[in-house]
Protein backbone atom coordinates (compact mmCIF):
# COMPACT_ATOMS: atom_id res chain seq x y z
CA UNK A 1 0.00 0.00 0.00
CA UNK A 2 1.25 3.54 -0.90
CA UNK A 3 2.32 4.96 2.05
CA UNK A 4 0.73 8.81 1.88
CA UNK A 5 0.01 10.88 -0.95
CA UNK A 6 1.35 14.50 -0.50
CA UNK A 7 -1.12 17.34 -1.41
CA UNK A 8 -0.49 20.80 -2.38
CA UNK A 9 -3.80 23.49 -1.52
CA UNK A 10 -3.36 26.50 -3.08
CA UNK A 11 -6.77 27.90 -2.14
CA UNK A 12 -8.28 28.40 1.81
CA UNK A 13 -11.25 26.10 2.52
CA UNK A 14 -13.12 24.96 5.47
CA UNK A 15 -10.71 23.11 7.76
CA UNK A 16 -12.95 19.68 7.99
CA UNK A 17 -10.74 19.34 4.62
CA UNK A 18 -7.01 19.47 5.28
CA UNK A 19 -7.83 18.23 8.42
CA UNK A 20 -9.90 14.84 6.89
CA UNK A 21 -6.91 14.18 4.38
CA UNK A 22 -4.33 14.39 7.19
CA UNK A 23 -6.33 12.15 9.56
CA UNK A 24 -6.37 9.60 6.73
CA UNK A 25 -2.48 9.66 5.71
CA UNK A 26 -2.41 12.56 3.23
CA UNK A 27 0.98 14.89 3.32
CA UNK A 28 -0.96 18.28 3.05
CA UNK A 29 1.15 21.66 2.53
CA UNK A 30 -0.53 24.71 2.07
CA UNK A 31 0.61 27.94 -0.35
CA UNK A 32 -2.08 30.52 -0.19
CA UNK A 33 0.05 33.28 -1.28
CA UNK A 34 2.59 32.33 -3.49
CA UNK A 35 2.38 32.93 -7.70
CA UNK A 36 1.30 30.52 -10.60
CA UNK A 37 5.05 30.71 -11.57
CA UNK A 38 6.43 29.76 -7.75
CA UNK A 39 3.31 26.88 -7.43
CA UNK A 40 4.41 25.39 -10.89
CA UNK A 41 8.46 25.37 -10.04
CA UNK A 42 7.21 22.69 -6.82
CA UNK A 43 4.15 20.98 -8.07
CA UNK A 44 6.08 18.05 -9.88
CA UNK A 45 6.57 16.80 -5.95
CA UNK A 46 2.81 16.30 -5.29
CA UNK A 47 0.45 13.43 -6.25
CA UNK A 48 -2.78 15.62 -5.71
CA UNK A 49 -3.81 19.48 -5.71
CA UNK A 50 -6.79 20.87 -4.62
CA UNK A 51 -8.07 24.62 -5.92
CA UNK A 52 -10.83 26.99 -5.87
CA UNK A 53 -10.33 29.53 -8.99
CA UNK A 54 -7.65 31.72 -7.85
CA UNK A 55 -5.88 31.31 -11.41
CA UNK A 56 -6.15 28.75 -13.80
CA UNK A 57 -4.89 24.93 -14.09
CA UNK A 58 -4.25 25.30 -17.78
CA UNK A 59 -2.06 23.07 -20.32
CA UNK A 60 1.69 24.98 -19.33
CA UNK A 61 0.79 24.39 -15.24
CA UNK A 62 -0.13 20.39 -15.77
CA UNK A 63 3.38 20.28 -17.99
CA UNK A 64 4.78 20.66 -15.07
CA UNK A 65 2.48 18.46 -12.55
CA UNK A 66 4.16 15.29 -13.85
CA UNK A 67 3.62 13.58 -10.78
CA UNK A 68 -0.42 14.64 -10.19
CA UNK A 69 -2.85 11.96 -10.02
CA UNK A 70 -6.16 14.20 -8.92
CA UNK A 71 -7.28 17.95 -8.75
CA UNK A 72 -10.31 18.03 -6.26
CA UNK A 73 -12.17 21.16 -7.06
CA UNK A 74 -13.75 22.91 -4.21
CA UNK A 75 -16.75 23.68 -5.88
CA UNK A 76 -18.90 23.25 -8.81
CA UNK A 77 -17.71 24.51 -12.40
CA UNK A 78 -14.13 23.06 -13.83
CA UNK A 79 -13.52 25.88 -16.56
CA UNK A 80 -10.57 27.17 -15.07
CA UNK A 81 -8.50 23.55 -15.44
CA UNK A 82 -8.05 22.20 -18.95
CA UNK A 83 -9.83 19.26 -18.74
CA UNK A 84 -9.21 17.79 -21.98
CA UNK A 85 -5.22 17.70 -21.29
CA UNK A 86 -6.03 16.36 -17.48
CA UNK A 87 -7.84 13.48 -19.45
CA UNK A 88 -4.75 13.21 -21.83
CA UNK A 89 -2.32 12.57 -18.49
CA UNK A 90 -4.86 11.11 -16.55
CA UNK A 91 -5.47 13.53 -13.84
CA UNK A 92 -8.66 12.82 -12.21
CA UNK A 93 -10.90 15.64 -11.37
CA UNK A 94 -13.36 15.93 -8.78
CA UNK A 95 -15.43 18.75 -8.08
CA UNK A 96 -18.23 19.50 -5.67
CA UNK A 97 -21.45 20.65 -6.98
CA UNK A 98 -23.91 18.78 -4.72
CA UNK A 99 -21.99 21.03 -1.94
CA UNK A 100 -23.72 24.67 -2.60
CA UNK A 101 -27.01 23.38 -4.61
CA UNK A 102 -29.04 24.20 -1.98
CA UNK A 103 -27.44 27.61 -0.96
CA UNK A 104 -28.03 28.20 -5.12
CA UNK A 105 -31.28 27.21 -5.06
CA UNK A 106 -32.97 29.29 -2.14
CA UNK A 107 -30.40 32.23 -3.50
CA UNK A 108 -32.34 31.93 -6.73
CA UNK A 109 -35.83 32.02 -5.26
CA UNK A 110 -34.97 35.05 -3.28
CA UNK A 111 -33.63 37.27 -6.17
CA UNK A 112 -36.78 36.16 -8.41
CA UNK A 113 -39.01 37.12 -5.26
CA UNK A 114 -37.25 40.35 -5.31
CA UNK A 115 -37.78 41.37 -8.57
CA UNK A 116 -41.39 40.23 -8.97
CA UNK A 117 -42.19 42.18 -6.21
CA UNK A 118 -39.57 45.41 -6.92
CA UNK A 119 -38.19 44.73 -2.94
CA UNK A 120 -34.74 46.12 -4.38
CA UNK A 121 -36.61 49.85 -5.47
CA UNK A 122 -39.39 49.71 -3.04
CA UNK A 123 -36.61 49.14 0.11
CA UNK A 124 -34.74 52.32 -1.40
CA UNK A 125 -37.62 54.23 -1.73
CA UNK A 126 -38.63 53.81 2.07
CA UNK A 127 -35.18 54.58 3.03
CA UNK A 128 -35.37 57.92 1.47
CA UNK A 129 -38.85 58.79 3.13
CA UNK A 130 -40.74 57.47 -0.35
CA UNK A 131 -44.07 56.02 0.22
CA UNK A 132 -45.39 54.77 -3.03
CA UNK A 133 -47.64 51.85 -3.24
CA UNK A 134 -49.21 51.71 -6.91
CA UNK A 135 -46.00 52.18 -8.42
CA UNK A 136 -44.32 49.00 -6.75
CA UNK A 137 -47.30 46.59 -7.10
CA UNK A 138 -46.00 43.03 -7.55
CA UNK A 139 -46.71 40.44 -9.62
CA UNK A 140 -47.12 36.79 -8.86
CA UNK A 141 -45.39 33.62 -9.34
CA UNK A 142 -48.14 31.54 -8.82
CA UNK A 143 -49.32 30.12 -12.24
CA UNK A 144 -46.18 30.97 -13.97
CA UNK A 145 -44.32 28.93 -16.31
CA UNK A 146 -40.61 28.55 -14.99
CA UNK A 147 -38.09 27.52 -17.08
CA UNK A 148 -34.51 26.12 -16.28
CA UNK A 149 -31.93 25.98 -18.79
CA UNK A 150 -29.70 22.93 -17.62
CA UNK A 151 -31.14 20.70 -14.86
CA UNK A 152 -28.31 19.03 -12.91
CA UNK A 153 -27.86 19.78 -9.09
CA UNK A 154 -28.46 23.51 -9.35
CA UNK A 155 -31.39 23.10 -11.54
CA UNK A 156 -33.30 20.32 -9.48
CA UNK A 157 -32.47 22.27 -6.18
CA UNK A 158 -33.84 25.40 -7.45
CA UNK A 159 -36.95 23.37 -8.99
CA UNK A 160 -37.48 21.38 -6.00
CA UNK A 161 -37.63 25.03 -3.96
CA UNK A 162 -40.19 26.47 -6.28
CA UNK A 163 -42.73 23.42 -5.86
CA UNK A 164 -44.70 25.58 -2.70
CA UNK A 165 -45.10 28.57 -5.22
CA UNK A 166 -47.92 26.47 -7.57
CA UNK A 167 -45.71 27.28 -11.01
CA UNK A 168 -45.17 25.30 -14.25
CA UNK A 169 -41.91 24.10 -14.28
CA UNK A 170 -39.86 22.78 -17.31
CA UNK A 171 -36.34 22.05 -18.34
CA UNK A 172 -33.76 21.84 -21.25
CA UNK A 173 -31.04 20.15 -21.34
CA UNK A 174 -28.54 18.86 -24.14
CA UNK A 175 -28.95 15.55 -22.01
CA UNK A 176 -31.51 13.35 -22.79
CA UNK A 177 -34.51 11.89 -19.75
CA UNK A 178 -33.20 14.82 -17.22
CA UNK A 179 -36.31 15.64 -16.32
CA UNK A 180 -37.96 14.50 -12.64
CA UNK A 181 -41.29 14.86 -10.84
CA UNK A 182 -39.68 18.49 -10.34
CA UNK A 183 -39.92 19.78 -13.84
CA UNK A 184 -40.48 18.53 -17.44
CA UNK A 185 -38.03 18.21 -19.93
CA UNK A 186 -38.76 20.45 -23.05
CA UNK A 187 -37.38 20.77 -26.40
CA UNK A 188 -35.67 24.00 -26.94
CA UNK A 189 -38.65 25.10 -29.50
CA UNK A 190 -41.16 24.26 -27.04
CA UNK A 191 -38.83 25.71 -24.09
CA UNK A 192 -38.82 29.49 -26.05
CA UNK A 193 -42.92 28.87 -26.80
CA UNK A 194 -43.93 28.71 -22.82
CA UNK A 195 -41.01 29.97 -20.70
CA UNK A 196 -42.01 33.40 -18.67
CA UNK A 197 -39.35 33.33 -16.07
CA UNK A 198 -35.80 31.73 -17.37
CA UNK A 199 -33.34 30.68 -15.14
CA UNK A 200 -29.56 29.70 -15.80
CA UNK A 201 -27.87 26.53 -14.12
CA UNK A 202 -25.38 25.81 -17.04
CA UNK A 203 -21.56 25.06 -16.37
CA UNK A 204 -19.21 27.05 -18.36
CA UNK A 205 -18.46 25.99 -21.56
CA UNK A 206 -18.10 26.62 -25.69
CA UNK A 207 -21.68 25.48 -26.35
CA UNK A 208 -22.74 27.70 -23.04
CA UNK A 209 -20.65 30.80 -23.82
CA UNK A 210 -22.80 34.04 -25.12
CA UNK A 211 -25.60 32.19 -24.77
CA UNK A 212 -28.02 34.38 -23.61
CA UNK A 213 -27.71 36.91 -26.88
CA UNK A 214 -29.78 38.97 -28.81
CA UNK A 215 -31.07 36.06 -30.98
CA UNK A 216 -31.90 34.00 -27.56
CA UNK A 217 -34.09 36.73 -26.17
CA UNK A 218 -36.20 37.46 -29.92
CA UNK A 219 -36.83 33.64 -29.68
CA UNK A 220 -38.85 33.71 -26.75
CA UNK A 221 -42.58 34.28 -27.01
CA UNK A 222 -42.98 35.86 -23.63
CA UNK A 223 -41.76 38.97 -22.14
CA UNK A 224 -39.92 37.28 -19.09
CA UNK A 225 -37.97 37.66 -16.04
CA UNK A 226 -34.50 36.34 -16.28
CA UNK A 227 -32.19 34.56 -13.50
CA UNK A 228 -28.33 33.97 -13.75
CA UNK A 229 -26.63 32.21 -10.98
CA UNK A 230 -24.69 29.97 -12.95
CA UNK A 231 -21.73 31.33 -14.58
CA UNK A 232 -21.60 35.36 -16.17
CA UNK A 233 -19.82 34.75 -19.39
CA UNK A 234 -22.77 33.20 -20.73
CA UNK A 235 -24.81 36.57 -20.94
CA UNK A 236 -23.90 39.14 -23.64
CA UNK A 237 -24.76 41.76 -21.11
CA UNK A 238 -24.97 44.60 -24.10
CA UNK A 239 -28.03 42.07 -25.43
CA UNK A 240 -29.58 41.59 -22.36
CA UNK A 241 -29.55 45.41 -21.62
CA UNK A 242 -31.01 45.82 -25.10
CA UNK A 243 -33.57 43.28 -23.80
CA UNK A 244 -34.38 45.05 -20.69
CA UNK A 245 -35.19 48.54 -22.72
CA UNK A 246 -37.57 47.35 -25.31
CA UNK A 247 -39.50 45.31 -22.29
CA UNK A 248 -38.99 41.95 -23.78
CA UNK A 249 -36.65 41.06 -20.48
CA UNK A 250 -39.18 42.50 -17.72
CA UNK A 251 -36.34 42.34 -15.06
CA UNK A 252 -32.76 40.26 -14.22
CA UNK A 253 -31.77 38.69 -11.16
CA UNK A 254 -27.58 38.75 -11.64
CA UNK A 255 -25.49 37.05 -9.40
CA UNK A 256 -22.86 36.77 -12.12
CA UNK A 257 -21.73 38.78 -14.71
CA UNK A 258 -19.71 39.01 -17.96
CA UNK A 259 -17.10 41.12 -16.71
CA UNK A 260 -15.88 39.15 -13.31
CA UNK A 261 -11.98 38.07 -13.52
CA UNK A 262 -11.71 34.48 -14.15
CA UNK A 263 -11.12 33.84 -10.04
CA UNK A 264 -14.29 35.25 -9.39
CA UNK A 265 -12.72 37.51 -6.98
CA UNK A 266 -13.74 41.04 -8.55
CA UNK A 267 -14.71 43.00 -11.50
CA UNK A 268 -12.44 43.06 -14.53
CA UNK A 269 -12.65 46.42 -15.79
CA UNK A 270 -10.72 49.60 -15.46
CA UNK A 271 -13.75 51.87 -16.69
CA UNK A 272 -17.48 50.69 -16.18
CA UNK A 273 -18.94 49.69 -19.69
CA UNK A 274 -21.96 51.48 -20.79
CA UNK A 275 -23.66 48.08 -20.27
CA UNK A 276 -22.83 47.60 -16.56
CA UNK A 277 -23.58 51.43 -15.75
CA UNK A 278 -27.36 50.59 -16.78
CA UNK A 279 -27.34 47.64 -15.25
CA UNK A 280 -26.28 49.50 -11.98
CA UNK A 281 -29.12 52.35 -12.63
CA UNK A 282 -31.72 50.02 -13.35
CA UNK A 283 -34.38 49.61 -10.41
CA UNK A 284 -35.97 46.14 -12.50
CA UNK A 285 -32.54 44.44 -12.21
CA UNK A 286 -31.04 42.79 -8.74
CA UNK A 287 -27.22 42.42 -8.43
CA UNK A 288 -24.92 40.29 -5.90
CA UNK A 289 -21.19 39.59 -6.50
CA UNK A 290 -21.41 35.69 -6.75
CA UNK A 291 -22.47 34.58 -3.50
CA UNK A 292 -25.48 32.37 -4.61
CA UNK A 293 -23.28 29.11 -3.47
CA UNK A 294 -21.37 31.46 -0.74
CA UNK A 295 -23.24 30.46 2.78
CA UNK A 296 -21.62 29.09 6.20
CA UNK A 297 -23.27 25.92 5.06
CA UNK A 298 -22.04 25.79 2.08
CA UNK A 299 -18.22 26.36 3.04
CA UNK A 300 -18.49 23.41 5.16
CA UNK A 301 -20.17 21.14 2.89
CA UNK A 302 -17.98 21.71 -0.39
CA UNK A 303 -14.86 21.08 1.33
CA UNK A 304 -16.78 17.73 2.84
CA UNK A 305 -17.95 16.18 -0.18
CA UNK A 306 -14.24 17.04 -1.60
CA UNK A 307 -12.71 15.00 0.93
CA UNK A 308 -15.11 12.29 0.96
CA UNK A 309 -14.53 12.22 -2.76
CA UNK A 310 -10.83 12.10 -2.65
CA UNK A 311 -10.53 9.53 0.18
CA UNK A 312 -12.63 7.60 -1.70
CA UNK A 313 -10.31 7.99 -4.75
CA UNK A 314 -7.87 6.95 -2.00
CA UNK A 315 -9.43 3.83 -1.42
CA UNK A 316 -10.07 2.74 -4.94
CA UNK A 317 -6.19 3.21 -5.67
CA UNK A 318 -5.01 1.31 -3.13
CA UNK A 319 -2.40 -1.41 -3.76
Amino acid sequence: MMKGYKVLAIDKNHDCLIDGLRENGFVVDEDYSSSKEAVMEKIAAYDGLIVRSRFPIDRAFLEQAVNLKFIGRVGAGLENIDEAYAAEQSIVLLNSPEGNRDSVGEHAIGMLLMLLHHLRRADSEVRQGIWRREENRGDELKGKTVGLIGYGNMGNAFAKRLRGFEVNIICYDILPNKGNEFAEQVSLSEFFERAEIISLHTPQTALTTKMIDEDFIDRVKHPFYFINTARGKAVVTKDLVAGLASGKVLGAALDVLEFEKPSFEQLLMEEMPEEFTYLVNSDRVVLAPHIAGWTKQSKINLAAFIRDKILAWKKQNQD
